[in-house]
């Protein structure tokens, strides 16, 4: 597959998946072997079911979230796609701002992705 095709994909299904907390929907874009990074400084998630594992925990106090994906960067086989939330989390409005890089192999699925991002608490 095309990487930009594969990038828009990733966008738009990660966009729809998030609104929906559609985990299975999102776990369709990653390779079996693939490996995420959730910020810098955390221990990445290695294989399909630990990126399960993860996603699933994010949504897990989250409500009513309202998700936007720009239009991927591309360059090679690699991706850079900026994402917004705002999202309620445990009562409370947070909004979410960050970018996920993302690489793709020959059939579009992502081998490696990493997350940088920040929250502040309300719609800043």
């Amino acid at each position: 597959m095309d990487p930009r095709t594969a990038a828009q994909r990733f966008a738009d299904t990660w966009q729809h998946g998030w609104t929906h907390h559609d985990v299975d929907s999102i776990l369709t874009l990653y390779a079996d072997d693939a490996v995420h990074t959730s910020m810098p400084f955390r221990p990445p998630h290695r294989g399909r079911g630990a990126i399960a594992d993860y996603i699933r925990w994010s949504f897990t106090n989250e409500t009513n979230p309202e998700i936007t994906f720009a239009t991927p960067i591309v360059d090679g086989d690699q991706a850079a796609i900026e994402f917004h939330a705002h999202t309620i989390d445990n009562g409370a409005p947070v909004t979410l701002a960050g970018c996920v890089f993302a690489r793709f192999d020959p059939d579009g699925l992502a081998v490696q992705t990493r997350d940088y991002w920040h929250t502040t608490d309300g719609h800043h």
